[in-house]
């Protein structure tokens, strides 16, 4: 009977055959409605790379994402947890809730061009996006966009869930978000950012927990009568040295470092107010709250050495990261199907150009290209996303919209980040969040095991308790 095959032979192959066209032409679906709006959040992405806006100033950045998710039927919600540039936006039709994450806040001193050379760049505002999140936040409301119009085309149940959260770099504006309930009927958040490489590993990463602490002393003529001044600076400095002597005695994955916001402003009067601004991080929030009662330790010495007084101000503090394999192992999967990022002559001109300023690349260029295989890793950086994943089954992935070797926080990533090198990894990023909510859409029982997973991580008497207390969103953080 070799080449004959039976009746359920025959029907196994067409099922297969059909779900493989079904398959194509789901895909091409998804491809031409990024497509059809690719023009218009490649502009909104580039608008809020110009403004660069600090954190919880982002005015313009928020009425622009606002404005555009509007337009394309969203309800919007705005001013949410007492933050003024916080908003959601919300297509729904019964059916899951799936949340994207979105940021837009850039970084302070980092102004710089498009340029392969540091060239600083004009503006108001003397910043730079420089960890990439005009992408992060155009691109998710880019994909918010795309997976509303499935939903709709294909008369799928579903809620899509845009959050503008602002403020990440230092403010922790998603934790106020979550500590505001926000979160609370979400089965699903995804998220991304941009970075030099692609990859969507398990990865974890470290909590933080920062604070100002504020000297304050007497002044009096640095030489005419110094014996009458109490140096603020003096209690800044003793404090410094005390917590660099600290680093000894503490985990070896911790983090602590620094710097002075205000140290007297002439050498011959004796300082009366000074500041220093830290961070404290370890993987375990526990640890970090532990470390953080030691720094202030240090405080409260170096002020009764030098007879001055101190305060501090709790800024920000995050969990980390709680991955969810459920969700990871398929985001992985999504990211694979949308492929790497390929540039054209130019790019690569541009590419080598400014691969030349780097001090040690650990990538080559070529990299951008691949997708790294799936992994379990941990970061010693730190984000608000992290109190969300201990609420929510969340997962993300990295998108190569810096040239390969380019470090995050840099006048590089700024200006490749604000060229057609960023535009194409966003649009890989967009295809990857569409692909998963909508899979997910169509398979809730993985939304079911995603929320199993994430009871067993965090344990049954866990409560969630944010790091910053209870204190308002520091608004004025960067003013």
């Amino acid at each position: 009977m070799g080449w004959k095959i039976s009746k359920i032979q025959r029907r196994i192959l067409s099922l297969i055959i059909l779900l493989n066209l079904n398959n194509q032409i789901f895909a091409q679906s998804i491809d031409q409605n990024i497509n059809n709006h690719k023009k218009q959040f490649e502009k909104v992405a580039m608008d809020i790379w110009n403004f660069a806006e600090l954190g919880y100033q982002e005015k313009q950045s928020m009425n622009l994402l606002m404005s555009e998710l509007k337009n394309e039927g969203f309800t919007i919600t705005s001013g949410v947890a007492g933050i003024p540039t916080a908003f959601i936006a919300e297509y729904s039709n019964g059916g899951p809730i799936i949340g994207i994450l979105g940021e837009f806040d850039a970084l302070p001193g980092l102004a710089q061009t498009t340029s392969p050379f540091k060239e600083i760049k004009s503006n108001s505002t003397g910043a730079g996006q420089a960890c990439g999140h005009h992408l992060f936040g155009a691109g998710s409301a880019w994909a918010a966009v795309v997976i509303k119009e499935w939903l709709v085309e294909n008369n799928v149940q579903g809620t899509i869930r845009f959050y503008g959260t602002p403020a990440e770099e230092g403010g922790s504006g998603k934790v106020y978000m979550v500590r505001g309930g926000l979160f609370d009927d979400v089965d699903i958040v995804l998220h991304w950012h941009p970075d030099d490489v692609n990859g969507a590993s398990a990865m974890t990463n470290n909590s933080n927990k920062s604070a100002k602490f504020t000297f304050k002393g007497i002044s009096a003529h640095a030489a005419g009568a110094p014996e009458l001044g109490r140096s603020a600076l003096d209690g800044v400095e003793s404090m410094n040295l005390m917590v660099n002597m600290m680093r000894e005695h503490m985990p070896q994955s911790s983090r602590i470092h620094y710097v002075i916001t205000k140290g007297g402003l002439a050498p011959n009067v004796v300082p009366d107010l000074a500041q220093v601004y830290y961070y404290v991080r370890h993987p375990k929030m526990d640890m970090v709250e532990e470390l953080f009662e030691r720094v202030v330790k240090t405080a409260q010495g170096a002020a009764m050495g030098t007879e001055t007084s101190v305060s501090y101000e709790v800024m920000h503090g995050n969990y980390s990261l709680l991955p969810n394999t459920v969700l990871q192992k398929l985001v992985h999967k999504k990211l694979t199907e949308a492929g790497g990022v390929t540039y054209s002559k130019e790019e690569n001109a541009y590419a080598r150009e400014i691969y030349k300023t780097f001090m040690k690349p650990d990538k080559d260029i070529g990299s951008q290209e691949d997708i790294r295989p799936y992994r379990e890793s941990h970061s010693y950086g730190s984000t608000d996303v992290g109190d969300v994943s201990w609420n929510v089954p969340t997962a993300g992935f990295r998108a190569a919209t810096w040239v390969p070797g380019t470090a995050a926080h840099s006048w590089q990533a700024v200006a490749s980040g604000g060229t057609s090198i960023g535009l194409k990894g966003a649009e890989m990023a967009v295809k990857t969040l569409s692909a998963t909510a909508i899979e997910l859409f169509l398979q809730p029982e993985l939304i079911k095991d995603a929320k199993i997973e994430l009871a067993q991580r965090v344990g049954k008497d866990f409560k969630y308790e944010p790091l910053l207390g209870d204190r308002l969103p520091p608004l004025n953080y960067r003013k």
